[in-house]
């Protein structure tokens, strides 16, 4: 019997067909460790542990990438109330996360990567969608042009006109349009901060997973999982920068 999944863009249970036979590449938006996991976190490492244990299952050659949010204004005040260093605190967050996951038999992901360790991957994307006249500088950091898709919304099915009175923007007078969302944020007093072409600043939080989601399962792959409190903004704007960039 084939394998139905539940599509969210279609809004409907699908045939599942991989895009290499016997292959399946498995991105999972993790979790941003400021502290310690929630039984939130529990439930998303265990439900996606179980899709991809029945892949392995049914026979597939399973890729499965769960990245770690460590760039986060969260883990900078967390540092800065426990008097250490970001670094520390993601370290001791991530270890937390991992003592939970064991606790609850969820397997180890094939990769994990984290996002301060992909800054020239994210540099280079933001740079493609600049050269695609998909994103912009202004205000010293560079933002995505969301008009300039014109199949935003899709994922979450929203009409792009009627978000600006609908859901709450990034505010920031430079931008073209109030949804724009940034792709890299000027900040040399950031705690948080790296060169770029742009000027010192830090990755805005959803160029991380399309960077490294493409890194490591290339341009095209099979899944993508994720909370459903993640589905706007953060899974339309991955789609909206990663399709325009392809």
């Amino acid at each position: 019997m084939a394998l139905r999944l539940y599509n969210t863009m279609s809004g409907r249970k699908e045939v599942f067909e991989p895009l290499v036979p016997g292959k399946v590449g498995m991105y999972v938006c993790g979790a941003t460790v400021q502290s310690e996991p929630h039984v939130g976190h529990g439930r998303f490492a265990v439900v996606f542990d179980v899709v991809r244990r029945y892949f392995e299952w049914l026979g597939y050659e399973v890729t499965y990438v769960r990245n770690v949010t460590d760039v986060d204004d969260k883990i900078i005040n967390a540092a800065n109330e426990m008097g250490i260093t970001t670094k520390e605190v993601v370290d001791m967050a991530d270890a937390a996360f991992n003592w939970a996951y064991e606790q609850l038999r969820v397997a180890p992901p094939d990769i994990e990567p984290r996002a301060t360790e992909h800054i020239p991957e994210i540099l280079d994307y933001i740079g493609q969608l600049v050269e695609k006249g998909h994103a912009y500088e202004a205000g010293g950091s560079v933002w995505f042009d969301v008009r300039s898709w014109n199949e935003y919304g899709k994922l979450s099915n929203r009409n792009i006109d009627d978000l600006q009175t609908a859901v709450r923007v990034e505010l920031d007078a430079s931008k073209r349009d109030p949804l724009d969302f940034a792709l890299w944020k000027r900040d040399e007093k950031h705690l948080m901060q790296w060169d770029s072409p742009f000027g010192r600043g830090f990755p805005g939080w959803h160029i991380e997973c399309s960077a490294m989601s493409m890194r490591y399962l290339g341009p095209s792959f099979d899944i993508h999982c994720g909370g459903v409190d993640n589905i706007f903004p953060h899974h339309e704007n991955e789609i909206a920068q990663s399709e325009s960039a392809t």
